[in-house]
């Protein structure tokens, strides 16, 4: 009964085709409850089959993705006119076991197959009488089993989409909603004050109500951060990774000076409520760098050169676009962490990015400068960097800083996971 009403509570009115949630959101909580000890048992086996009670649209891309299942065998969901209708199909036992049968005859199967099940009924019975040995795992065995570590994952969690920070067990499940409506009027009490009040009171106020921020400044005091121009051509340019839209702000409030923020996907909402002037990029190249020169001759800037936002410790490929436009370019290393709530999102309302990371009750900002780098504006002509090469350095400084894993996954290979568009 459990299990039918979370499938009309999440699938009634959801379009077939645009249910993502299998491949973009779930992956992430059903890793979190894998055990290391049943994972190695799995691994001793050869052609891997999964029965599941879960709807196969749930568990299906995960079970393929992440755990190397070649074969899996779910439930099935009523549908009507391309939309979910919240009901599960009943099918017989028999019509199941016979397809089980034929998945073993075709993979030709030997006798040494290893059976795991958590639940003892008929249908286990008749599939399992193929196998020399059977795991039955009970709720006592799976507290005793560690969680698989991050480094055994067969395939590395990189993206995922989704607003639930909590893998959603009934008592957090519970504790997140008894927390969103204060926390929403926190959000906003939140933002009112860092709007309205100078930063010198509005930062105890916003640090009072539970947010944390930890500034690191370089280590040589000759790259000490300016607070001017000093008679420069060109604005210091601030190149960091993208943890949430809130980024340039954190480094507005950390400068006390009015940065420009670079961004290539940003909202009319985000932008109304930043208290920095925003700018977007269009992804024309050569548009794009006359803007980026033009606002560095008014003043110093900062461009999250990811171009999009990553919630797992990898570092996506770095646009070089800063490494061309920049005379003096400080890496800064971004890192964020949330206990209830995501601040992005791939399917989503990007305008409610802000509000979501700022209801979370203790939102914490790690910020750490790093000792300046050259741009090839500035480098002489014996110079043999390229714009690739020092857009590879800053990515990689700022990797080892943060013990983030350094990738060449652009923004289209994120989109093409999450949404299945690039």
């Amino acid at each position: 009964m459990g299990l039918k009403i979370m499938v009309m509570v999440c699938f009634f009115g959801i379009k077939k085709e645009s249910f993502k949630a299998g491949r973009a959101v779930l992956p992430k909580f059903f890793l979190e409850d894998v055990g290391l000890e049943i994972f190695e048992v799995l691994k001793r086996g050869g052609k891997k089959v999964a029965v599941s009670k879960f709807p196969q649209v749930m568990v299906e891309d995960f079970l393929r993705d992440y755990l190397e299942i070649d074969v899996v065998v779910g439930r099935e969901l009523k549908v009507f006119h391309g939309y979910f209708v919240g009901l599960i199909m009943e099918e017989k036992k028999k019509d199941m076991i016979n397809g089980l049968e034929e998945v073993l005859e075709e993979g030709k199967v030997d006798s040494n197959m290893i059976g795991i099940t958590g639940f003892n009924k008929f249908l286990d019975h008749q599939l399992f009488s193929h196998c020399k040995e059977i795991y039955l795992v009970g709720k006592a065995d799976k507290r005793r089993w560690n969680n698989l570590p991050r480094k055994k994952y067969p395939k590395p969690l990189i993206f995922h989409d989704g607003r639930l920070a909590l893998r959603p067990t009934p008592f957090d499940s519970l504790a997140i909603l008894m927390w969103a409506p204060f926390g929403f009027f926190l959000a906003i009490f939140r933002i009112l004050i860092s709007k309205s009040l100078p930063t010198i009171i509005s930062n105890p106020l916003n640090a009072f109500t539970g947010m944390h921020l930890t500034v690191t400044m370089p280590k040589s005091s000759s790259t000490s951060l300016p607070n001017t121009k000093e008679g420069k051509s060109k604005g210091l340019l601030y190149v960091c990774n993208h943890r949430t839209l809130l980024d340039p702000v954190g480094l507005a409030v950390i400068l006390k000076k009015n940065l420009t923020g670079v961004t290539y996907s940003l909202s009319r909402m985000s932008e109304i409520l930043s208290p920095i002037k925003t700018v977007r990029l269009t992804r024309n190249r050569d548009q794009d760098a006359r803007m980026v020169e033009m606002l560095l001759s008014q003043g110093d800037m900062v461009i999250c050169a990811e171009g999009t936002t990553c919630r797992e410790p990898y570092l996506l490929r770095f646009s070089p676009l800063f490494a061309e436009l920049g005379d003096d370019i400080v890496p800064v290393a971004i890192d964020s962490h949330v206990t209830m709530f995501y601040g992005t999102t791939a399917s989503g309302l990007k305008s409610l990015d802000p509000i979501f990371f700022l209801m979370n009750p203790t939102p914490i900002y790690t910020v750490q400068f790093l000792d300046k780098v050259s741009g090839l504006s500035k480098s002489s002509n014996g110079d043999q960097r390229s714009k690739f090469d020092v857009a590879n350095h800053v990515q990689s400084e700022i990797g080892k800083t943060l013990g983030f894993e350094c990738t060449k996954l652009t923004r289209r290979d994120k989109y093409l996971v999450l949404v299945g568009t690039g």
